[in-house]
């Protein structure tokens, strides 16, 4: 049982205003109107821990996937292509069949029953009430209740927050209405199953204003029952869709005059062996392209070539000069007689011979030094706005979601507008540098505005002066992925990158109750100031501009108690407005209640530990802009972990020692995990390295932050199977094989007494590569997959992301790794001497070095 906490110290308040997030201040009061409170009680409960069937995998998913094309075909390490290697519609609901009938209108001024009927309780849930409070596919709170004492709620080291994926797909759909909302007059939400309605005037009261408002006879039923039939009365999530009945100029369709383009912007200036790997990816990509997609393709070295489809059976491109931004180069293009888009049914021969015509750089000048114009990109940016608006019939076709350019790099951009010298050390590197984030930030802003993606997918052994290129990717919504080579990780993530849907002109509006204050949002997206008070009279949520609508991004918002709070539930709100691929103009509504507690131990109890882990690592890497920052974030860690002992835990008596709250047991794991790990850690080898994970890290879904933090490790059975076990070091064992997932990299480990059996040693590396293919799957950026065998050098990458609980003693291994106890004493004594000694502590010497006592496992 946990004591009741004390004051202490802050070690990290996190509430700095920085450019990856979004810091306000309290907002003024809102109108209070009677206080209408319901009166319905919701059970909260840990999440289930998810069993894994006997291969200790999940085959199936409920999650309705579409076709994609296969990986790449030809490498060196093949992985097998998965069932569907990546889903394609991530930022939206499934097709639906346009209406053309009138919309219901929006809310009207609220007017008042003569009190003959009396103010009816809310729906109940139209959710399982098996399900946790706070649970939703979209959105997952750090607690499912939430502590009424302002100074226990806003202790720093622990928090209270919520990770919102918008574009996260759901395993049934969400509910779908083609019509307009309803509204609160006063603040904007939106009504839900959490609204008291009268049902004789179908008045409602907003939850978070509880302002009375009315519905023009539409709630008007003649009992409960009736009301719920209306999706956004009895699920807590809900897509309205806006078709044509709005916009009679409205067309919705996805063929490839409308289809939003894909072009591909090539380096030239790569040499023969990183070039064939390049071809081979480009090839695997042509081929699994849909054939009404429009693709493009321009080179870039010191000149820019445009490649021109209208030239049938030959490779044909027109070259204008690199070395400056000229408006007239690019005229001349958009204005010719020239294709530079063209669907791939009508152009996968022509884009075969471009890409086989390639030639390695010839002259004898180092990577790094040779000349790159990657202002190639405002290039590819003009061609795809093309001349004028693309008219048929006096109709406006706008294209369906986002273009993309996909950025193939294998150096530095050193020519033309935005470049850097080679060197670090020339003597105006640093004003050059300069020059060139402004100049990329602002190319990255125009295609914003104008729906394009920017995605730079890097590769190979030369620098490509990561501070440079990152600004082009994040501004626009795109991405930056460091590859070792140009084959098989960058072919699948090729063919991902331009595969996955995108919604755009995405916005996110955050409404709390008034006891809660948005004090944080970390993610891919900027403050939107929209003055909604002409329609709305005190709107006070926080908007969000997203860059884009994608299910492999994720808003972590953090939150704090104005105040102590004497309310019995508290309400988040989250709305979602964008349009999707299908053109349609989606608002996606979320609405979630918690239960308030005075008890520590109950709040503790509903502590969701991966989740509060996430929102903290989030919230720490923020603030790691460098190496040296790191090392800061690393004590900062240490310094949470006692804070939460201190104000969470027990005193152990007549010691100073401190014991970790037991409701909380993974967390402490979790945090060890990241302060160790290359987000912080000394794994990676270059800064540059750090850099990019930490940029995917921050704007990344909650299971793939999970992974980033955490690596999942699975050991290989007889037969086929794998047994899920904690990642330490004792799973290295001689006969075994183990795959560990990192994220963004996945690591089969071969032991030797395994590896020297030539028969199993096959069999057993066969279910691993098939197992690291299916839990990557679905992710983008795809992931690394390296294999190996036990004291080979790159066995190190997997060591080290391990935890050393080998020096730990016996009862300790086996109280944290119960598989030791289904070994042998001859297998054990194997075990414990294959280790090398090395300097880095177990868990519980690091933790006990904080002073704390580890919590028991569960």
């Amino acid at each position: 049982m946990a004591t009741p906490p004390q004051a202490s110290p802050s070690p990290d308040r996190d509430k700095s205003p920085i450019t990856a997030a979004t810091t306000i201040s309290p907002g003024s009061a809102r109108y209070t109107p009677p206080n209408l409170q319901p009166d319905i009680a919701s059970p909260s409960m840990k999440n289930p821990i998810m069993l894994l069937p006997e291969n200790g995998v999940k085959t199936g998913s409920p999650i309705p996937h579409l076709s994609t094309p296969p990986g790449p075909p030809v490498f060196t390490m093949p992985v097998r292509p998965a069932a569907v290697p990546f889903r394609t519609s991530p930022a939206t609901p499934q097709p639906v069949a346009f209406s053309s009938g009138s919309s219901l209108p929006t809310s009207s001024p609220p007017h008042f029953s003569n009190g003959s009927v009396e103010l009816q309780q809310q729906l109940p849930s139209a959710v399982d009430e098996s399900v946790p409070a706070g649970e939703s596919p979209c959105v997952l709170f750090s607690a499912h209740k939430v502590l009424k004492h302002k100074k226990l709620a806003n202790l720093p080291s622990l928090g209270f927050g919520v990770l919102v994926s918008p574009g996260r797909e759901t395993s049934t759909g969400p509910q779908v209405i083609q019509r307009d909302p309803h509204r609160c007059h006063n603040c904007g939400a939106y009504s839900n199953l959490y609204s008291n309605i009268l049902i004789g005037s179908g008045q409602w009261q907003c939850v978070i204003c509880k302002n009375l408002n009315g519905s023009e006879g539409e709630y008007v039923a003649f009992n409960k029952e009736e009301l719920r039939n209306f999706p956004e009365l009895s699920s807590p999530l809900v897509d309205f869709i806006q078709t044509g009945n709005k916009r009679p100029s409205f067309v919705p369709v996805t063929d490839s005059r409308t289809s939003a383009p894909v072009v591909l912007v090539i380096d030239e200036c790569l040499d023969e062996p990183h070039l064939q790997h390049l071809q081979s990816s480009l090839h695997a990509f042509v081929d699994s392209v849909p054939p009404t997609t429009r693709i493009g393709i321009i080179l870039y070295g010191r000149t820019v070539s445009v490649y021109d489809f209208s030239v049938e059976s030959i490779a044909s491109a027109d070259v204008i000069p690199g070395v400056t931004s000229t408006q007239e180069s690019m005229k001349s293009l958009i204005y010719g007689t020239g294709i530079y888009l063209s669907p791939m049914h009508a152009s996968k021969e022509i884009a075969h011979l471009i890409f086989s015509s390639l030639r390695p750089y010839k002259l004898n000048v180092p990577e790094v030094s040779r000349d790159r114009c990657l202002g190639t990109v405002e290039v590819a940016m003009a061609i795809i706005q093309g001349p004028s608006v693309d008219m048929s019939r006096g109709v406006v076709k706008r294209p369906g979601g986002n273009s993309r350019i996909i950025v193939c790099a294998g150096g530095p951009n050193t020519y033309g507008p935005g470049s850097v010298p080679h060197s670090y050390t020339h003597p105006n590197y640093p004003h050059k540098e300069k020059t060139a984030l402004k100049w990329m930030e602002r190319l990255g802003r125009e295609a914003y505005q104008q729906n394009i993606v920017v995605d730079v997918l890097c590769a190979g052994t030369c620098p490509v002066m990561v501070p440079v290129l990152q600004p082009l990717a994040n501004a626009s919504g795109g991405v930056l992925v460091l590859h070792d080579d140009f084959g098989e990780a960058f072919g699948v993530n090729l063919q991902r990158a331009s595969a996955r849907a995108a919604g755009s002109h995405g916005l996110l509006e955050i409404r709390c109750s008034d006891d809660i204050l948005v004090t944080q949002v970390v993610g891919p997206g900027e403050e939107a100031h929209i003055d909604t008070h002409e329609t709305f009279k005190n709107d006070i949520s926080l908007c969000i501009q997203m860059l884009s609508v994608e299910e492999t991004q994720c808003f972590s918002i953090s939150l704090e108690n104005k105040h102590d709070i004497k309310s019995d539930y508290v309400f988040f709100q989250f709305a979602i407005q964008y349009s999707n691929v299908y053109q349609a103009d989606i608002a996606r509504v979320i609405t979630i209640r918690l239960p308030t507690v005075e008890s520590v131990s109950a709040y503790l109890q509903s502590v969701q530990d991966e989740v509060a882990a996430v929102i903290i690592a989030k919230r720490t890497l923020l603030r790691a802009k460098s190496y040296s920052d790191a090392i800061d974030m690393q004590n900062t860690i240490d310094e949470r972990v006692k804070d939460i002992a201190l104000n969470f835990g027990s005193q152990i008596p007549k010691s100073k020692l401190y014991l970790f709250p037991k409701e909380v047991s993974l967390l402490p794991e979790l945090l060890f995990h990241l302060r160790r790990g290359p987000l912080l850690g000394s794994i990676v080898g270059h800064e540059d390295e750090r850099s990019v994970l930490q940029n995917l890290f921050l704007n990344a879904s909650f299971d793939l932050s999970l992974r980033m933090i955490a690596a999942r490790c699975l050991m290989h059975r007889e037969g086929g199977t794998f047994e899920e076990l904690p990642a330490y070091d004792l799973a290295m064992q001689s006969d075994t094989a183990v795959v560990l997932d990192h994220g963004t990299d996945v690591f089969v480990w071969l032991g030797a007494e395994l590896a020297a059996d030539e028969g199993r040693s096959a069999a057993a590396l066969a279910s691993c590569r098939t197992l690291a293919a299916e839990i990557s799957e679905l992710r983008f950026p795809a992931p690394r997959i390296l294999a190996f065998k036990e004291g080979s050098s790159q066995a190190r990458y997997f060591v080290s992301r391990l935890i050393p609980a080998h020096k730990d003693p016996p009862y300790e291994q086996e109280a944290r790794f119960p598989q030791l106890r289904s070994l042998t004493t001859e297998q054990r004594t194997k075990l414990k001497s294959s280790f090398v000694h090395f300097d880095d502590p177990s868990f519980c010497e690091w933790i006990r070095g904080l002073k704390v006592v580890p919590p028991e496992p569960i």
